[in-house]
């Protein structure tokens, strides 16, 4: 993998280099969702990748995590992401993912965001037409990969701008993405009007880059949601946890724009507990948690390579230091915490 990464990172350069982008946006102003879209606001889960036992993509299940996802209230289907594996995803498996859900998301509440990011700028580039061809609401990538200059990092994000033109691009800020940065592709970006922030202090810069871009651009947090509370007190508009309880997080946020702070925070503590267990063992435990609430069929976990994605690696990582495998007892330990929250589960 390691070749094909650098192999890649070469083919970015190359592309950025032939002087291929140009940004033409319809009607030359500023991009706005359609009316009656589907907002993009609230709990927008990273889902996790239903595998069969033989090792392939179950389409069935990934479609069926939509929708529970759905009978949970929650307001959107982000995939597949860092804790997607997407890296282990094969160019047919991602677009046949991407028709499959964007099918059954017409007649669900959640809207659906695809990740399109790539080894490469073409593939890149495909996905995104893709993700509009089939209906997605709006299309997410990380960096194509790590070492890149602030042009570089910018002419990326216009090109797979420009190829889904009619689609709300969230970037995910990762790694040494700053503030200025940011800004940059505001002013040269019609469509990113969305960050999914995850670089320096995310709390600082969930009131910092929405007062410099006048409130156009709307933040979103990751690092799974652990300071939620804090983060919808400085007004971000929403949190990209993972799925297996992103039904707890909905609670949180809905209750909270409630005004039902108590009631939210009650809420939190749990969605806590159960999170602090399931760092302890990573992806394993969000496919486990999933297929515990009968969800997934399987939780086998694909190995991800992570060669010229280390900090959005890092990003993704349950955040508890080293991650351990997931074996008996810590799935007896997943298995009890979950009966204690379950009450508090929406779906």
């Amino acid at each position: 993998m390691r070749s094909t990464a650098h192999a890649g990172r070469r083919e970015f350069l190359r592309f950025l280099g032939a002087g291929a982008l140009v940004l033409a946006m319809p009607d030359g102003g500023l991009f706005g969702q359609k009316p009656g879209a589907k907002p993009l606001r609230g709990i927008f889960p990273i889902t996790q990748t239903p595998f069969t036992p033989d090792n392939k993509l179950d389409l069935n299940v990934l479609v069926e995590e939509l929708r529970f996802l759905d009978r949970g209230r929650v307001h959107g289907f982000v995939w597949p992401q860092m804790v997607s594996e997407w890296l282990t995803l094969s160019e047919r498996e991602r677009l046949e993912g991407m028709e499959a859900v964007a099918s059954a998301g017409k007649k669900v509440k959640p809207a659906v965001v695809f990740g399109v990011q790539a080894l490469d700028v073409p593939t890149a580039v495909k996905f995104a037409k893709h993700a509009q061809a089939v209906g997605a609401d709006a299309i997410i990538s990380l960096p194509p990969s790590e070492g890149l200059t602030s042009q570089q990092m910018l002419d990326y994000y216009k090109t797979i701008a420009n190829a889904a033109p009619q689609l709300p691009l969230i970037v995910q800020a990762v790694g040494d993405m700053d503030v200025d940065l940011i800004m940059q592709m505001f002013k040269a970006i019609p469509t990113m009007r969305y960050l999914k922030d995850e670089a320096g202090d995310t709390l600082d810069r969930i009131v910092q880059i929405p007062k410099l871009s006048g409130g156009q651009i709307k933040i979103f947090t990751g690092s799974h949601g652990r300071t939620l509370i804090e983060e919808m007190r400085r007004g971000c508009s929403g949190c990209m946890p993972v799925a297996g309880f992103a039904d707890l997080y909905a609670a949180t946020w809905d209750l909270w724009h409630e005004g039902k702070h108590k009631e939210a925070m009650e809420v939190h503590a749990q969605t806590l507990l159960l999170l602090t267990q399931m760092g302890i063992y990573g992806v394993d435990a969000m496919k486990y948690i999933l297929y515990l609430r009968g969800v997934f069929k399987t939780y086998n976990v694909r190995k991800m390579p992570t060669q010229g994605f280390a900090a959005a690696a890092k990003a993704a990582s349950a955040g508890s230091g080293y991650v351990r495998v997931l074996d008996d007892a810590g799935k007896q330990a997943l298995k009890e915490t979950v009966d204690v929250v379950k009450p508090y589960f929406r779906a």
